[in-house]
């Protein structure tokens, strides 16, 4: 096989893949009265320690006022909560709210548990994940952490 068959290939498994996990959200999603992209944002916010409407936007790649809008009706729901910058007085920071985090959880545990990669090995799995970062953030030296940090804010912190 050629290497433009393979990569073709490659980018096919990834957008099978990613249908799988979009089908098993959307399920949940509705139970929640959440959108597609409100359970995404939900998602993005438990992944980084710090993010702004504007690193939102950037991650879901719209743009500025989408992303604020959709923060607004989260906020409206009591997921999330607009704190200041700790270094940008102009700036807000994002953080979840206790319910927030609950759902947040709730939506890491069923997609995790409907993971379409369960069906590998634990060894397949971690080689895999290797490759993925490999590909997003090219080569890490070795033995070099590269777990993602999640935000875990609760209400009051």
């Amino acid at each position: 096989m050629d290497d433009a068959r393979l990569n073709e290939e490659l980018i096919d498994s990834l957008f099978a893949i990613r249908t799988q996990v979009h089908a098993e959200l959307k399920e949940l999603a509705r139970e929640a009265g959440l959108t597609d992209t409100q359970t995404d944002v939900l998602w993005r916010l438990s992944r980084e320690q710090e993010m702004t409407a504007r690193r939102l936007a950037d991650r879901l790649q719209c743009d500025a006022s989408t992303a604020t809008s959709m923060i607004d009706r989260l906020e409206k729901r009591g997921l999330v909560r607009r704190v200041p910058h700790p270094t940008d007085r102009r700036a807000k920071v994002i953080q979840l709210t206790a319910e927030g985090c609950e759902l947040r959880d709730r939506i890491i545990r069923h997609t995790t548990e409907h993971s379409p990669f369960a069906r590998l090995d634990h060894e397949s799995r971690l080689r895999l994940r290797a490759l993925l970062r490999e590909v997003v953030d090219g080569p890490t030296p070795e033995g070099e952490g590269t777990e993602p940090k999640a935000n875990h804010v609760e209400e009051g912190s």
